[in-house]
């Protein structure tokens, strides 16, 4: 016999769990596979994944790893000889001074991010996110018990300093930075964090920096609020190898931060994963000290293709985009349509068979859809051409 309880919707699961949402970007595969089941071929520009192969080097690298033994557990924090390249790394291109003490290699990038939002929120914390944002830093900051602050940016997506600033309250813990930024491309400039870092190092917020696509950059340069005064102890720097290197199904990131935040966060690893693949971290180091070139080639076809797909797009009455400046996205606004975000993508699905995602998952931008170009230029072309056609 089934208890009132039990027959209630949900009430056996945590309280946590039915807080949180499933990801909108994962739930939008599902539809187009309900699509591909009636016959018609559907374009993916909705994963954030790059369709580049990762480089040989370092797959053999991990091979070899393998054949000489490195299948077993490793210190949760990581093999010493990866953080130590990963510090070599930080204090060579950003200019950040973290010792391999002060780093921890994670099972992706995206625990790491959850790992940090663990440690460092409690129950009724606030954590402001400049928005439009990816669509997972709401739902672990809900998952922590925290609260999330939306702080809209300006209409180009750079970040409005005043506008967080004014947001800042007597519960704010913490603020995730993502640049470039999924889902707009958007690169920020070292002005602005300069104005952000005085503010928040002098209220002594922590920030959780997000640089997983800083290699992926057109225009501008990539600069991590980290290296800005008093901000080294004050922040956690988010980076992996999925994007830059094409491995994504690899699943490899790394956080640098302060020796306690980094030190909560080993406890959260030690208890759940205990530590990434052994060879995995092996060919990592082959990754970060030679694997240049792979990336130089794969930013400049990701340049190509998005020229390409912003030219395309322009012209295409109902949409208005800001060209992007990094990551591999754009995110027009389609207002001009009279559909919302969803509607939108549905329509373009199911009459066009091009997968989109919904602006309304990355901070209820809802006149918005997020347009990924890690496919190939044949694919993007064929796209623009079947949603050049729906609306003309």
């Amino acid at each position: 016999m089934t208890s009132e309880k039990d027959d209630s919707r949900g009430n056996f699961l945590s309280s946590m769990v039915r807080r949180i949402k499933e990801s909108a970007t994962m739930k939008t595969l599902e539809k187009a596979r309900e699509v591909e089941k009636k016959g018609i071929k559907v374009i993916y520009l909705s994963i954030g994944e790059p369709d580049f192969n990762t480089p040989d080097n370092v797959i053999e690298a991990a091979i070899k790893a393998m054949k000489s033994g490195l299948t077993h557990y490793t210190p949760s924090m990581g093999i010493p000889e990866l953080r130590e390249a990963i510090s070599e790394k930080l204090r060579e291109e950003n200019g950040l001074d973290y010792g391999p003490e002060q780093i921890i290699v994670t099972p992706g990038s995206k625990f790491a991010v959850f790992e940090a939002i663990m440690a460092l929120i409690d129950e009724g914390d606030e954590v402001i996110v400049p928005a439009p944002y990816w669509v997972s830093y709401e739902e672990i900051v809900k998952a922590a018990g925290g609260i999330l602050r939306r702080a809209p940016t300006r209409e180009d997506f750079s970040i409005d300093v005043e506008g967080i600033r004014n947001l800042i309250g007597p519960r704010t813990k913490a603020l995730i930075l993502n640049s470039p930024n999924n889902p707009t491309g958007a690169v920020y400039d070292e002005k602005s964090l300069k104005e952000l870092a005085e503010i928040l190092s002098e209220r002594k917020i922590f920030v959780i920096s997000d640089e997983i696509y800083e290699k992926l950059i057109y225009e501008g340069e990539h600069v991590s609020i980290a290296s800005m005064d008093g901000m080294g102890d004050l922040t956690v720097v988010v980076n992996g190898f999925s994007k830059a290197y094409a491995m994504t199904g690899w699943r490899l990131g790394y956080a640098a931060g302060p020796k306690e935040v980094i030190s909560a966060m080993n406890k959260i690893q030690q208890h759940s994963v205990t530590c990434p693949p052994a060879f995995i971290q092996k060919a990592a180091i082959t990754a970060l000290k030679s694997a240049d070139e792979f990336v130089n080639q794969m930013v400049t076809e990701f340049r190509r293709r998005r020229d390409f797909i912003v030219e395309r797009l322009s012209k295409i009455r109902c949409f208005r985009l800001i060209k992007p400046k990094g990551a591999f996205y754009v995110f027009p606004d389609i207002s001009g349509t009279g559909m919302n975000s969803i509607e939108f993508a549905d329509t373009v699905l199911r009459k066009a068979g091009v997968l989109i995602t919904p602006g309304r998952a990355f901070g209820g931008y809802d006149e918005h859809v997020r347009i990924s170009f890690a496919n190939s230029l044949d694919n993007i072309r064929e796209a623009m051409d079947r949603i050049e056609e729906l609306f003309s």
